[in-house]
């Protein structure tokens, strides 16, 4: 058994060295004043930037409006299919949308066609056609992308999932962003559709809310969006053809960012915007376990992508200087060799202090992370979220 007033103690005396002795610090959260306090204070002043400009500068409506191209790569999801068909169909957009439902593996997945089949024809109207295309064997994601991608006639291509639903002015949000011929790609936001399934679901709900829509919003002030999420992002068609569409391997949607940032250094003007109130709503993990394979799986394709498949893509030749650095830093060592550090950090103070103190010293480090999230969710509550009410149900 361990003292519990031995670690209470310890926990003070930590905070008590820390206030008198500022380098102490260093020591105790490295990886906070080295490493993440930077990227704080890149998205915090973003966002303020980004607060100042909705609500200090007059807003002009975009009367912008180009055909848009939706592909929905569809393969199990059923009858939530139709949701997702109808949340398009139904945008308040006043340019025409097509909408290509992909269903992969369709002779498998006969019901998820038949219920595309069946959304097509109660929701199209003269400006929103709905095609509905089986690949009959299954090809994957990237596949049911390029096959839509074939016969999309829009000037703008939006890509969606089919357990994904949006607010009815989404499109209009993000294709705005467009009027700027310097905007290749937009990136969309999302919100865990299923926030109130377990508590791994509303877990899910703040990190997209502080993470996805309140750190890409601060990024985007500085043009350091790191990826056009695969559930809502949307691309210049012309563009996209020409660096040749979706690929394969993995992690398609990091894989596509990457490749359009690769012409930053040529085109030194060009921008990729998050769109913050263009909201798409996902299906999140609802179990710890599916969560954990969800994410190992993520780390996997940011490994693959970074070592193997992109390594010569990273050079400021290509990138541009400060999207080099930052990717570098926050793409490639975050994700990469931070896991590492912080298992070396760990098992480090484990062997080396009292069990007391390695306890304490963690309780410390835990208020210390606590204190840093409360804090980006109260600024991203105030000057970012769309539904303050329901975002300040996740408070507790």
């Amino acid at each position: 058994m361990f003292d519990l007033t031995t670690i209470a103690f310890l926990f003070l005396e930590i905070k008590h060295s820390l206030s008198q002795d500022g380098s102490v610090i260093l020591w105790f959260l490295p990886l906070i004043i080295c490493f993440e306090l930077p990227l704080m204070i890149l998205v915090v002043s973003g966002i303020v930037r980004f607060y100042y400009q909705q609500h200090q500068t007059t807003q002009v409506n975009s009367f912008f409006t180009p055909k848009v191209s939706c592909i929905i790569t569809c393969y199990a999801e059923q009858e939530a299919v139709k949701t997702t068909i109808a949340s398009v169909a139904e945008q308040v957009y006043d340019g025409d949308i097509q909408i290509i439902a992909v269903v992969d593996g369709a002779v498998a997945n006969h019901e998820t066609y038949q219920h595309a089949c069946d959304a097509a024809k109660q929701y199209a109207t003269v400006n929103r056609q709905i095609i509905v295309l089986p690949k009959w064997q299954r090809g994957g994601r990237v596949s049911a992308l390029n096959a839509g991608l074939s016969v999309a006639n829009g000037e703008i291509i939006f890509n969606a999932d089919a357990d994904t639903s949006f607010d009815n002015d989404s499109v209009a949000q993000i294709v705005s962003y467009f009027a700027d011929p310097n905007v290749p790609a937009v990136a969309g936001a999302l919100r865990v559709r299923n926030s109130n399934a377990s508590l791994v679901t509303r877990m899910q709900s703040i990190e997209y809310l502080i993470s996805m829509q309140g750190g890409k919003t601060g990024l985007a002030q500085w043009n350091l969006v790191n990826n056009i999420s695969g559930a809502f992002g949307a691309f210049r068609r012309e563009l996209l053809i020409q660096i040749g569409g979706w690929d394969t391997h993995t992690a398609e949607d990091l894989d596509l960012t990457l490749r359009f940032k690769q012409y930053f250094k040529r085109h030194s003007e060009w921008r990729i915007p998050f769109a913050t109130f263009a909201v798409g709503h996902t299906d999140a993990p609802d179990t710890l376990y599916s969560l954990i394979w969800q994410r190992l799986r993520w780390d996997g394709d940011l490994f693959f992508l970074y070592f193997r498949k992109h390594w010569p893509a990273f050079s400021p030749k290509l990138l541009g200087m400060g999207t080099f650095i930052f990717t570098l830093l926050y793409g490639f060592l975050q994700n990469v060799l931070m896991p590492v550090i912080i298992a070396g950090y760990t098992l480090y103070i484990l062997f080396s202090y009292p069990f007391e103190f390695v306890v304490s010293m963690t309780a410390f480090i835990y208020c210390v992370y606590l204190a840093v999230l409360i804090f980006l969710y109260f600024i991203v509550l105030l000057a970012v979220s769309e539904r303050p009410k329901q975002d300040l149900k996740l408070l507790p």
